[in-house]
């Protein structure tokens, strides 16, 4: 990846801009370092009620800009922030307004799965291409079929590549004794492709809950017996399905467990749940800020910086973005 990426202070002088909001401003700078320019001056500011306040300090006039906002927690607040800058930058002339999205929140209410429920993530699509937006990128988006949500183009990255290289980096691991175990049947396709990059089998979790309010019962499907497993997912939200399953995986005969998701979402008794897991280590990227207090040790951080930086200098270039794809 890092062949590709343009010298640093190649876009100092260019119509190129790149701004933050408060969803995570570390992987703003971070993207904007890769770039090699410094991140566009704007201040957002709260009234006492909560109101937002977004000002740009500096020119955007004819500039094609890009903003990084994860709508993570508090997901409301994030997004009117970036709501709000939309509308800021297309009032202030900018030539395109390209949002960076590492985190898509309400991915997950993307269908109706009961009568008279709403389908969430089609109105935040709404919402963004309405206030001006030109482009998303985003990354890793729990339903694929958003991307059929807007009528803009969206580029759609993953973060299984960095993921998978993680693992195959790691000395202590044997990957011809090594499963990818997708957690449900809806993460099968994720699944199979890091099972592809590490060259190992897969196995599913089928679980089920007899009744309600009685736990979940899981069955493996697939070979595990006296293998280390790598359960993989898109979201770990409190972390209850993801425990279970490596305490599933061990009472079926995996020598060890690790997990790793590209969104860590980890909210409620998520970090109480990790530490006292058979999970061995949790591996996750930096697309929404992990809060440092009481984070377990076992919870390794990956960067996605530069994927998302050369994925806007490719937009910014006008070159094919499908090749970050894998």
């Amino acid at each position: 990846m890092g062949a590709n990426m343009m010298l640093k202070n190649e876009y100092k002088n260019s119509k190129l801009k790149i701004f933050s909001l408060n969803g995570n401003p570390a992987l703003a700078e971070e993207i904007a370092g890769y770039v090699g320019i410094p991140l566009g001056k704007c201040s957002v500011k709260s009234f006492s009620d909560g109101e937002v306040q977004i000002n740009i300090e500096e020119s955007i006039r004819g500039c094609d800009v890009f903003i990084v906002q994860p709508t993570s927690n508090p997901v409301n607040e994030h997004l009117m922030e970036l709501l709000i800058m939309i509308d800021a930058l297309k009032r202030a002339s900018a030539a395109t307004i390209n949002v960076l999205m590492p985190y898509y929140g309400y991915a997950r209410q993307d269908r109706k799965a009961r009568s008279r429920e709403p389908i969430t993530a089609k109105l935040v699509a709404d919402m963004i291409e309405k206030a001006g937006a030109d482009r998303v990128i985003a990354l890793d988006l729990h339903a694929p079929q958003i991307q059929g949500f807007f009528n803009i183009p969206i580029d759609h990255l993953m973060g299984v590549p960095i993921l998978s290289d993680y693992f195959l980096g790691k000395h202590d691991i044997d990957l011809a004794e090594t499963v990818v175990v997708s957690p449900d049947h809806g993460g099968v396709t994720r699944a199979r492709k890091m099972a592809d990059r590490l060259k190992a089998p897969i196995a599913i979790i089928d679980k089920r809950r007899p009744k309600p309010n009685v736990a979940e019962v899981m069955n493996i499907v697939g070979d595990i017996n006296g293998k280390t497993a790598i359960i993989i997912d898109d979201i770990i939200d409190t972390a209850g399905t993801i425990t279970l399953a490596a305490q599933a995986l061990i009472d079926k005969g995996a020598k060890e467990v690790y997990a790793c998701c590209t969104h860590p979402v980890l909210s409620g008794p998520a970090y109480e749940r990790i530490e006292g897991s058979a999970i061995k280590e949790l591996v996750v990227t930096n697309s929404i800020v992990l809060p440092e207090a009481n984070r377990p040790a076992k919870i390794k951080q990956l960067s996605v910086g530069e994927l998302l930086a050369q994925a806007i200098i490719r937009v910014y270039e006008q070159e094919s973005v499908s090749v970050l794809f894998d």
